[in-house]
């Protein structure tokens, strides 16, 4: 299994340790030239989307990226990356728009408002990071919800579709990304 890892700003070295700590070949999608090759899913992690989306733009990945996820490749979006999935984003235009959500920004509040918290992520309790997190305020009939910290929607699935308003990349937890792993088995 091979998982592609969108390396262009953000916590990218992050995710990859951790899929290499559950034995999962995980690779740097810098340029067009690195969808070339054969990968089983996508992760797209937390940084700022405003600056992700823009580089996306200029090296000519947003269109083929957009079209693999489109096309039922697992994708996994934290933070920033769940931004980039949302259908609708509060007060600006969606990015990808492929998962069936509305999105709050920085719902949390500035960098002081970060925290970490444990609480139940599909079943299981698991440390959750927020560093100036968006959560779902709203989420379409096919979309399944796995977490919810004070009312709040900060985890969901949709299909291939996998979102988190938190950071399991910054914990010593492999839970998310078994469960993301699970996934790609199953679409296979």
């Amino acid at each position: 299994m091979r998982i592609g890892v969108l390396a262009l700003q953000g916590a990218f070295a992050e995710h990859i340790f951790k899929l290499k700590q559950i034995n999962v070949e995980a690779f740097e999608i810098r340029q067009l030239k690195d969808l070339s090759g054969h990968f089983d899913g996508l992760i797209l992690p937390g940084g700022e989307s405003t600056a992700m989306r823009k580089l996306l733009g200029d090296l000519s990945l947003y269109e083929p990226l957009k079209e693999i996820i489109q096309n039922g490749l697992p994708v996994f979006g934290t933070c920033a990356g769940m931004i980039l999935l949302a259908k609708e984003i509060e007060g600006e235009e969606p990015c990808f728009g492929t998962l069936d959500i509305t999105v709050k920004r920085n719902a949390y509040g500035r960098q002081l408002g970060s925290f970490r918290c444990v609480d139940e992520f599909a079943g299981k309790e698991i440390e959750m990071p927020f560093i100036r997190a968006p959560y779902a305020e709203r989420v379409g009939e096919g979309v399944n919800v796995l977490s919810r910290i004070k009312g709040k929607i900060v985890a969901v699935q949709q299909d291939n579709q996998l979102a988190t308003a938190f950071h399991p990349e910054l914990t010593n937890d492999t839970s998310v990304y078994e469960y993301f792993i699970k996934m790609v088995e199953n679409r296979r």
